[in-house]
């Protein structure tokens, strides 16, 4: 009989988090949540776009699809008629690095939805007509999400310079040949390699009782059988020998410039504070109204009509720092980008003022607790860390190391890691209907 083993209680926030493990290898997080009687119950699988190898990508987000498409037990349909007339709300996303099947439902509803769950892990169908049907959706998201879409096909375009080795080269939704050629034996092939409960974690967020919540998931997932999980070769991306340009010429209405530079994240970083400090210095830049972008570029010189920026710590390879910027029609994309260095250039030769420093973590800070306060926001971020390998723990504790972040690191990482040598600039030149 496959055991339970249960790990010390983590407590934080009048909340209380707790771990157990199956002997066969699944991981369950259970955080209390006792302000409304529902759950968000979530599935996070070790696989993402960065485990695919080339020929291939896009297969874990096809296989996202694949999931709802039914099982032996469960016809096509009746996964989701099934939570819908529950009451119930569900969906998936693909990431890089993992992918996710979650569900927002009343707690009475949690052995119904751990019952599909586990049934999907092991007993999708995955018939070649249900294949058919499902990959040309797949295909059309991305015609609609990229090919037709300025911007996200830019910033895909931007990945793909500044990554050479690395596998996030590749896009999550997959080059459309690759879609073209991907058959349901690929699928199916990809589903026995990944999908088992060694290579799974289930994250309870609710109105719940944990050991209750053991005791169900035990009973619904526990006589599934390991799956034998190899390792991934290294792919680590290859030293930059000076900056990438790349010019993306199509219908748009508007010019864009995109600035990305290549930055450690916490798993690669060999100093585990420089990811802390790379997103302080964003938060600095563009975190908010009273930030230097949206105070210097967007109402103080007026060069800017919209900028976006984005870091994100919580990745397995080596990641991009990015922002973007869309000139006003005053000035031109050269002008925006000598603007966006002007900032960089401060960061590097002044230190941030204790007023300045301590709002801009205070705002990171704050973000984070009101981005998570709901449910699912609160899994997400569980399940996100675990399948990471940084550790649910991280999830809870994370501000703390924001807190301790010094305009000296800010300062640090501004010199190290917003240089030339690191920079991709990717600018999108809008071409007119018929041209």
């Amino acid at each position: 009989m496959i055991g339970l083993l249960s790990f010390p209680v983590f407590a934080t926030h009048q909340t209380l988090t707790h771990e157990y493990k199956l002997e066969n290898g699944l991981k369950l997080i259970v955080k209390e949540d006792h302000r409304s009687p529902i759950a968000s119950v979530q599935v996070w699988y070790k696989v993402g776009g960065s485990y695919e190898p080339n020929g291939i990508s896009g297969i874990s987000h096809a296989l996202e699809h694949m999931m709802f498409r039914g099982t032996t037990k469960y016809p096509d349909g009746e996964l989701t008629r099934l939570i819908a007339i529950n009451g119930g709300d569900q969906n998936a996303f693909t990431a890089p690095d993992f992918t996710a099947y979650h569900q927002e439902l009343s707690i009475d509803q949690i052995p119904l939805c751990l019952e599909l769950e586990a049934d999907r892990m092991v007993n999708l169908a995955l018939t070649d007509a249900a294949f058919e049907q499902e990959i040309k959706v797949v295909r059309e998201e991305r015609r609609l999400s990229y090919d037709d879409n300025p911007d996200h096909l830019t910033y895909e375009r931007m990945n793909a310079a500044a990554f050479l080795s690395s596998p996030y080269h590749q896009p999550n939704i997959g080059w459309m040949h690759d879609l073209e050629a991907m058959t349901a034996a690929d699928i199916r092939s990809w589903y026995q390699k990944w999908y088992g409960p060694n290579n799974a974690t289930v994250v309870i967020v609710g109105d719940v009782n944990p050991d209750k919540m053991a005791t169900l998931v035990k009973e619904h997932f526990g006589s599934l059988k390991a799956i034998t999980l190899k390792n991934l070769k290294p792919r680590p991306e290859v030293a930059s020998l000076g900056m990438r340009q790349v010019q993306v010429e199509i219908l748009a209405s508007v010019p864009r410039l995109w600035m990305s530079y290549n930055v450690p994240s916490l798993l690669t970083a060999t100093d585990p504070n420089e990811p802390y400090a790379l997103l302080t210095l964003l938060m600095a830049l563009d975190g908010g109204n009273s930030t230097r972008f949206s105070k210097n570029l967007i109402r103080g010189k007026e060069i800017a009509t919209n900028i976006i920026s984005s870091y994100s710590p919580f990745e397995r390879h080596e990641t991009l720092l990015f922002f973007s910027g869309i000139p006003t029609g005053t000035h031109t994309i050269a002008e925006l980008e000598e603007a966006f260095l002007q900032e960089i250039a401060h960061l590097q030769n002044e230190l941030l003022s204790p007023e300045e420093l301590d709002r801009v973590k205070t705002n990171a800070i704050a973000q984070h607790i009101f981005t998570h306060d709901a449910m699912s926001d609160q899994a997400i971020m569980l399940g996100m860390m675990e399948s990471l390998g940084l550790g649910w723990q991280l999830a809870e504790t994370y501000p703390d190391y924001i807190q301790k972040v010094s305009a000296e690191d800010v300062q640090k990482v501004a010199k190290k890691y917003l240089t030339p040598q690191r920079y991709t600039r990717v600018e999108l030149i809008p071409l007119k209907s018929g041209t």
